[in-house]
């Protein structure tokens, strides 16, 4: 790989419209802004959350707290990968 100032931008894929992919195994390592490289993750929680709507009273919330642990569990999977490949700071 060659030595890049920095100003100087590496393109990393091909000139077509195909787009690249990163990994092609599911343990193949990958990271973002200089964190430690992970494999996919294989464990957590990134079903969908229930698709049920919320209330529309006062006050507003969710269905059943079943909805709103979902979502919350969702939202911090999602986090939990964001951070672990370096996307997102963890603090």
């Amino acid at each position: 790989m060659p030595t890049l100032t920095e100003t100087q931008v590496l393109r990393v894929g091909p000139e077509t419209p195909d787009g690249l992919r990163m990994g092609v195994a599911a343990t193949d390592l990958i990271a973002f802004y200089g964190a430690t490289p992970v494999a996919q993750r294989a464990s957590g929680s990134g079903a969908a959350a229930s698709s049920t709507a919320s209330t529309t009273t006062t006050p507003w919330g969710y269905a059943t707290s079943t909805q709103a642990n979902a979502i919350v569990t969702l939202v911090n999977e999602i986090r939990a990968t964001m951070v672990g490949l370096g996307l997102m700071v963890g603090t």
